[in-house]
């Protein structure tokens, strides 16, 4: 796989999390407790082989965290000799936000891309989670005689769900016809699983017709443009799938995993998803402390009930508080008697005075990061 360059796309113009986002890009989000999303698809190129990797960041969105994450690379296992996990800024130069597209960040690091030795690019999103060999999807590429092969999940849940993602409409021999957005007029879709391969050359042919045709296009774009005179094909990915496109998808994504079945999927010990390590005590849940049905994360002291939760590293639930069905970030701390119930709750806060917070999951409440209620 060391014929192919991996790119890691940034979350682009229009995906908006209201709340987390002001702190920090998608791809740094939290992911239950342990993660960042950014480890997954960093952790799919590594694991395929792919040893040239860059991570494409949107320089107005605080990439900080994004930035002290992912480091030197070499928590991803990523050939400390050959390989390189490179961070690579855009959009700063922007003046409106429909500028802040993914080929406006191709163009501004052009030279990069052009001198890149790899045959083959294979591009992964920053807002998805889920595990992918790219080595046997560039294998099967390869075999098939494909200009690009696309990745997709099937579901049966699209009028609900992924309303801001792409779909592909195939025909019968799983060519691509076209890529259009979910408009959430049906129930069963091929979400665009934004994973792309096909060789280096096309991909910056592809790069400089989009900008010729518009300056606010996107590479599905014109992809799709493409798809009547070159072979696009798909391929259908299997597993646990979640793509992160609001508050409540980021939610909903996490949540899912207190099921121990659909968690197996996803991890998975001949796939491993790499993160920074962040040491802490093992957590401990006192005498008259609850848990049930949740994801708890090291560091956390429980005196109190929780049901239901993703509580990240070093939380404090205190003697009497009940937490439900709640998405918790790290180093925040629940008072005594508080009753919080269906809340993303953000880094850093201390709920006390406030004794009761409750959001039906269904429309999940945010409480701001730092804040004191």
């Amino acid at each position: 796989m060391a014929k192919a360059l991996g790119i890691v796309t940034a979350s682009g113009n229009r995906i908006r999390v209201e709340g987390l986002q002001a702190h920090r890009p998608i791809s740094s989000f939290s992911f239950v407790g342990r993660y960042r999303i950014i480890d997954f698809p960093v952790s799919n190129l590594s694991n395929s082989g792919i040893e040239r990797v860059m991570v494409y960041a949107d320089a107005t969105q605080n990439p900080r965290s994004l930035a002290e994450h992912l480091g030197t690379g070499r928590h991803y296992n990523i050939n400390s000799k050959r390989g390189k996990l490179q961070m690579i800024f855009c959009g700063a130069a922007a003046v409106n936000q429909i500028y802040k597209t993914d080929i406006a960040g191709f163009l501004e690091n052009f030279d990069l891309l052009e001198r890149a030795h790899q045959e083959y690019v294979v591009i992964a999103p920053s807002t998805m989670i889920y595990a992918q060999d790219y080595d046997k999807l560039l294998n099967t590429h390869i075999e098939s005689g494909a200009d690009i092969t696309l990745l997709y999940h099937k579901v049966d849940n699209a009028k609900e769900k992924f309303l801001n993602c792409d779909v592909l409409t195939l025909n019968r021999q799983k060519g691509v016809q076209s890529i259009d957005r979910n408009l959430g007029n049906t129930k069963d879709k091929n979400i665009f699983a934004e994973s792309y391969v096909m060789k280096k050359d096309l991909f910056i042919q592809l790069v400089k017709e989009a900008k010729a045709v518009s300056s606010t296009y996107t590479l599905s774009e014109i992809v799709s443009d493409k798809c009547a005179e070159l072979d696009v094909r798909a391929v259908a990915h299997k597993g646990y799938f979640a793509a992160v496109t609001d508050l409540k998808s980021y939610y909903d994504a996490n949540i899912a995993l207190t099921d121990l079945d659909l968690a197996k999927d996803l991890f998975k010990p001949n796939w491993p998803i790499y993160t920074k390590t962040t040491d802490a005590c093992p957590t401990k849940v006192e005498e008259k402390g609850s848990v049930k049905n949740s994801l708890i994360s090291n560091g956390c002291v429980i005196e109190g009930t929780v049901d239901h939760c993703v509580i990240g590293r070093n939380v404090t639930i205190k003697a009497g508080a009940v937490v439900k069905d709640c998405l918790v970030l790290a180093y925040t701390t629940i008072g005594e008697g508080v009753h919080v119930e269906g809340q993303v709750i953000d880094k850093w806060v201390t709920i006390k005075n406030t004794k009761e917070i409750v959001a039906d999951p269904a429309e999940p409440g945010y409480i701001n990061r730092d804040d004191v209620l």
